[in-house]
């Protein structure tokens, strides 16, 4: 399969809007934003797990990182509420499920294979640091290395951003609303600028939190 595989193209899916279909487990559900592979695949994916669902134990051979949206996340290292960022690295191994349900936004196979680093961090308990160069614009540092940024931030209401994005970006929505040049962003919007682009928005009347991760899309491979 491939879904939005053309990473020279700007792209933004509505996730809510997007159909969930069922994944080879019973009770886990997925919206696909995009792919490139079939079963085992790069992939950039919304789930959702039903109460008392989980998958069989398996290894991440090209790594995973995810951000539960709601719920609660379990596997055998922990318990991760809505708000946690995870970092699996390739190799890693584990056995993921919910008890009371979740939804998470989870990418596959977008590691560097040599990449060991495990992050485990709860945003909830974060501080909020001022953007220097941006005004009106606070983040929380999650993880960063010579392909890439990733981190929350949170747009003061009404502030304009505008950033270069020579290694392209993404941005999920888990707040509050923007507009993205003639898209309005709401939350479970994502949106994905190519390398080269350039991220144009202004954060909606409440502001607007989202999850950003920049630098990676000039970093574009396949399983084969």
């Amino acid at each position: 399969m491939n879904l939005n595989a053309d990473f020279s193209r700007r792209i933004v899916v509505h996730t809510d809007s997007v159909e969930w279909l069922a994944s080879p487990m019973a009770g886990v559900h997925r919206r696909m934003l995009d792919r490139i592979g079939d079963e085992v695949a790069r992939a950039t994916t919304v789930v959702r797990y039903a109460p008392g669902s989980r998958f069989s134990p398996h290894t991440h051979t090209g790594g995973e990182e995810f951000v539960v949206l709601q719920g609660v996340f379990q596997d055998e290292h922990g318990d991760f509420p809505a708000g946690s960022y995870v970092r699996n690295p390739p190799t890693s191994r584990h056995t993921p499920g919910s008890e009371e349900g979740c939804v998470i936004l989870v990418k596959l196979w977008q590691f560097d294979l040599s990449d060991r680093t495990q992050v485990r961090t709860d945003t909830n308990a974060l501080d909020w640091v001022a953007d220097p160069k941006r005004p009106g614009v606070w983040a929380q540092h999650l993880f960063a290395d010579v392909r890439e940024t990733v981190q929350m931030e949170r747009w003061d209401a009404g502030t304009a951003v505008t950033v270069d994005l020579p290694g392209g970006g993404e941005f999920f929505v888990l707040e509050g609303t923007a507009q993205a040049e003639t898209d309005t962003l709401g939350v479970h919007s994502w949106l994905r600028v190519p390398p080269g682009g350039r991220l144009s928005a202004v954060a909606g009347p409440l502001g607007t939190r989202l999850w950003s991760k920049t630098g990676h899309l000039q970093h574009i491979s396949t399983l084969e």
